[in-house]
């Protein structure tokens, strides 16, 4: 038997520890030595629907055990350029039929000589990608790859169908202190779990949903950022979350009896935000403000989303009884450059600051865009750049890895100002 027959086959052998969860999600590993950089790709790839395994060299990648072979697998080639060409030499006696992506911050002749070692290999070698590159970048492979979610696998997938049978679940996407670098809330996104078309985005479901499933799913979502909520509290992290919800589903929830059951420590609580469409809450004012006075009573806010359009007539108001104004992310991207934007942005950070309240930034993508905003007085962050919508289970593995102390959000480290876009929750 050989030396390659007798490692631990990546493609065939038995389930790993880490589990994976379907066989229709694509699955991914990613190989390099630096921790951040492996878990900034992760990021990413979940926010897609992606699953990863992480490796820290070659040796460690052939030592894993799966299920089922991985889709593609992202190879970072160090100074040391020998484990990577004996890695592919290997995964192509051993048939292995996925994508193989080499990335570097090295010279272009040594990656496109080790991508020819992989191409005489007959390995499916994709373009050197060169550190450091942007999050976009990683999207676009997994594009053209086929690999991810994608609306057309969802065709006809009903919601009512997903709560019946359990397949509904909720991913959870970082709220970002711009300023301090920390973690302060999060925001909820349903996801449909398929066991053939694999994880479904509301686009492919939210459209043709009945309205009684829609009281449904809203219904499901605040219990479970109620429940959220006050899990983190009892582990010391008062972290709100956040769930969006329309105006004309909101009033015929029935939100202080949820609290009530789902809050067995009020005290510690650290109360609830619901996010309601600006055209709503401008179209119907009074009872947008109506239900914010009255939900207040139980720790429950309501927050301004996609704001922007509406300013004018809020700007009137002379009670603002609304938590949150969330820039839209059309007014955010390229507010360090844009001179149409930067000056929006920053009456809308003002018009939140009038009124005492918190002003987010939505859609986050360049680090650029973020130091722009610090500069305006944004408080609050969302977007790429911050951390795509994850996993519960990923998400309550961040925090607690990253919780510093009891009463203490978990710190987010610095904004490299000269990255295109880096996970800061990474």
């Amino acid at each position: 038997m050989s030396e390659v027959d007798s490692q631990p086959n990546v493609l065939t052998a038995p389930p790993a520890p880490q589990p994976i969860r379907n066989s229709a999600t694509p699955l991914c590993v990613i190989v390099d030595a630096d921790k951040s950089f492996r878990q900034f790709i992760s990021l990413i790839l979940h926010g897609l629907g992606i699953e990863t395994v992480e490796a820290t060299d070659g040796k460690a990648l052939l030592a894993i055990r799966l299920a089922r072979p991985p889709n593609a697998i992202f190879f970072d080639v160090s100074l040391e350029s020998e484990d990577v060409i004996k890695s592919l030499i290997r995964l192509n006696q051993r048939e292995f039929s996925g994508a193989v992506q080499l990335m570097s911050s090295r010279g272009a002749a040594v990656l496109n000589h080790i991508r020819k070692v992989g191409l005489e290999h007959k390995l499916n070698m994709l373009p050197v990608l060169k550190k450091p590159f942007a999050g976009e970048a990683i999207v676009s492979i997994m594009q053209e790859l086929k690999l991810g979610l994608s609306l057309s696998a969802a065709a006809g997938a009903n919601l009512d169908d997903a709560i019946n049978k359990n397949l509904l679940e909720f991913w959870y996407q970082p709220v970002v202190d711009l300023r301090k670098k920390r973690l302060v809330g999060a925001e909820l996104y349903a996801r449909i779990r398929h066991p053939e078309a694999g994880v479904i985005l509301p686009g492919g479901f939210l459209a043709t949903a009945s309205p009684s499933s829609l009281v449904k799913l809203s219904e499901l979502a605040l219990t479970t950022a109620l429940k959220a909520g006050s899990t983190y509290s009892k582990l010391g992290i008062h972290l709100p979350i956040s769930v969006n919800v329309t105006l004309d589903v909101l009033e015929k929830i029935p939100v202080d009896k949820l609290v009530v059951a789902s809050t067995p420590i009020p005290g510690q609580w650290p109360g609830l935000l619901i996010d309601i469409p600006e055209d709503q809450i401008v179209a119907n004012l009074g009872l947008a403000s109506e239900l914010a006075k009255k939900l207040s009573r139980n720790k429950v806010s309501i927050a301004i989303d996609n704001f922007g359009n509406g300013y004018s007539a809020l700007a009137q108001l002379k009670e603002f009884p609304f938590a949150q104004i969330k820039v839209d992310r059309q007014f955010v991207v390229n507010c360090a450059t844009d001179t149409r934007n930067a000056p929006l942005c920053k009456s809308m950070i003002g018009l939140a600051h009038t009124f005492g309240k918190i002003a987010v930034g939505m859609g986050i993508e360049h680090a650029g865009d973020a130091l722009a905003l610090v500069a305006m007085g944004c408080d609050y962050g969302q977007g790429f750049l911050l951390g795509q919508p994850m996993p519960e289970a990923l998400f309550a593995s961040l925090v607690r890895q990253r919780r510093n102390k009891p009463q203490q959000m978990p710190s987010l480290g610095p904004i490299d100002p000269n990255a295109a876009a880096t996970a800061i929750i990474a």
